[in-house]
């Protein structure tokens, strides 16, 4: 008898299918497998103590302040350690007890919610038609940015995302009219070229008068950076039942990065989500896709845990988009030129992967594609 440990990432439905597992075993199997680490904030000191109780009884845990289970405090807050069919147990047990404690089972319900296909993903390639972008490489206009076009599908990319004004922090913005200007020649190609069929396309737009113009001519896709804030977008978007990029932000490309403060980031980008997602449904939208909006309004720190905590919001049940592709988070960590940062954007776009984000927003399409599907393959290895 001979054995060997297994990695933490694992894709445990892999490992049994292998094993000759029934399918009613792994639908038994898989949530065992599956632990979440879930932090709670300002819980009831009476709530915690019950909640730790039930916990303990079905093989969980709750770790709390020493000052919990004398009441000294009226609040605490507390890291609940379980699997996923013991959080399953946990929601149905705390739906009949006291001190708030439905409230944090309605809560913990919609954290066991798994996406579609944990190891899909698509790269959502970059193309700016301003002057003014961080990166000179996105920059392409006319015939240079159609060739462009075909070659980042070629690579593998799905969806295209255009864009015609920066939202680099400082940058400031421009009328409709210029806006539509620089990205009217380049939509025209696309429609002129049948490359809808191809591939999705994103018109990285807040303007109303510009996202109409890209839906009408097989555009499908709104990434809008104020998360529907005019109503006229929100609006346009439903009238021609485009899905939606909601990505948070704090304050406005011109202020967004000074001194960002967040009493807790997750949480405030949480919130912000279920305002937006609550908005858009208002106006019948009904495809969303969720941006945590890396380098819009946080530190380097915001930034990280944004990232490491990324899987937090597949709760929302829409799928995850992420686009720190050479942003200046990569010079913090250590001094890179933007020409030279793509090293760390793998880097960061893996572990946004391996957290959960299935779409990922790049300049450099080949080269993630690469790196995606290697880092797929070794999840799906045994």
């Amino acid at each position: 008898m001979k054995l060997y440990e297994l990695s933490s990432a694992s894709d445990v439905k892999t490992v049994l299918e292998r094993l000759g597992v029934t399918h009613e075993g792994q639908k038994l199997l898989v949530p065992k497998s599956r632990l979440h680490l879930i932090y709670i904030r300002d819980l009831k000191t009476p709530a915690a103590n019950i909640l730790k109780q039930d916990a303990l009884s079905i093989g969980a845990d709750l770790a709390v302040p020493k000052e919990t289970v004398t009441c000294s405090v009226p609040l605490v807050d507390a890291l609940l350690i379980a699997n996923e069919k013991q959080l399953k147990e946990l929601i149905q047990k705390e739906k009949a007890q006291p001190f708030g404690l439905k409230t944090v089972s309605n809560a913990l319900t919609s954290l066991v919610k798994q996406p579609v296909d944990d190891n899909a993903f698509e790269v959502m390639g970059v193309v700016n038609a301003n002057e003014d972008s961080f990166f000179q490489g996105s920059r392409f206009h006319g015939d240079a940015a159609l060739s462009h076009i075909v070659s980042m599908i070629d690579e593998g990319a799905t969806i295209i995302d255009l864009g015609g004004v920066s939202s680099r922090p400082g940058s400031l913005g421009v009328s409709e009219e210029e806006e539509l200007s620089r990205v009217r020649p380049i939509i025209d190609l696309i429609a002129h070229h049948n490359l809808t069929c191809k591939a999705r396309f994103s018109l990285d737009s807040y303007s109303p008068l510009c996202l109409e113009y890209a839906l009408s001519r097989g555009f499908s896709i709104v990434n809008d950076i104020t998360a529907l804030s005019d109503d006229a977008v929100a609006s346009v978007a439903a009238k021609y039942r485009a899905t939606v990029v909601l990505m948070h932000m704090q304050n406005d490309p011109t202020t967004m990065q000074c001194e960002p403060v967040y009493d807790n980031v997750v949480l405030a980008v949480d919130a912000f989500f279920e305002e937006r997602i609550e908005k858009a449904k208002r106006f019948g939208i009904s495809d969303m896709i969720l941006d945590v909006g890396i380098g819009f309004g946080k530190t380097l720190e915001h930034n990280l845990q944004l990232l490491k905590h990324h899987a937090h919001f597949l709760r929302f049940g829409y799928p995850l988009l992420v686009g720190a592709s050479r942003k200046s988070m990569i010079d913090k960590i250590i001094p890179t030129p933007v020409e030279e940062r793509l090293p760390g954007t793998l880097a960061l776009h893996l572990k946004a992967y391996e957290e959960g984000a299935t779409i990922i927003r790049a300049h450099d399409v080949k080269a993630h594609v690469q790196a995606l599907s290697v880092f797929k393959a070794l999840h799906l290895t045994v």
